[in-house]
């Protein structure tokens, strides 16, 4: 048992991390966050999405640029990484696509429902819900076939 006068195991340094810097001419008003999958999936949540923002990959993990707060009241589903700041492991990932627009960000919603289908996941998130009395409380609707 450690006490405050036994010497505790140091931790293992942390992991090297590596910022997603956004090509110059774009508004990052938003803030940045990235939200990472495994390279298995890329292709197919880059050619199903409606709108994509700035794109970046390596051999193991493609990750898209997302407005900051992007996690907010989501639950992005294993093996999806949420990168706040954009920062990521260190893996030296490279642009591979350019938005044509002005904004450098993946709409977030669309990207998390794709996500959720790609991984076999139910998309869960809480719903306010407006009592007689004015009052608002929170919940979460269990995923299943009667969610409405």
């Amino acid at each position: 048992m450690a006490t405050p006068l036994t010497p505790r195991p140091r931790r293992a340094a942390a992991a090297e991390a590596t910022h997603l810097a956004v090509p110059a001419g774009f508004s990052t008003a938003l803030g940045c966050d990235a939200v990472g999958v495994p390279a298995r999936y890329g292709f197919r949540v880059l050619s199903r999405l409606p709108a994509k923002g700035c794109v970046y990959a390596d051999s193991d993990w493609w990750w898209w640029l997302v407005p900051t707060g992007s996690d907010l009241d989501l639950r992005w589903p294993m093996p999806a990484c949420y990168a706040h700041g954009a920062e990521i492991p260190d893996r030296r990932p490279r642009l591979i696509h350019h938005p044509d627009g002005l904004s450098p960000y993946t709409p977030p919603i669309p990207l998390y429902l794709l996500v959720c289908q790609l991984t076999g996941i139910a998309p869960s998130w809480p719903v306010q819900d407006r009592r007689g009395d004015g009052v608002v409380s929170a919940h979460v609707h269990p995923p299943g076939p009667d969610t409405p």
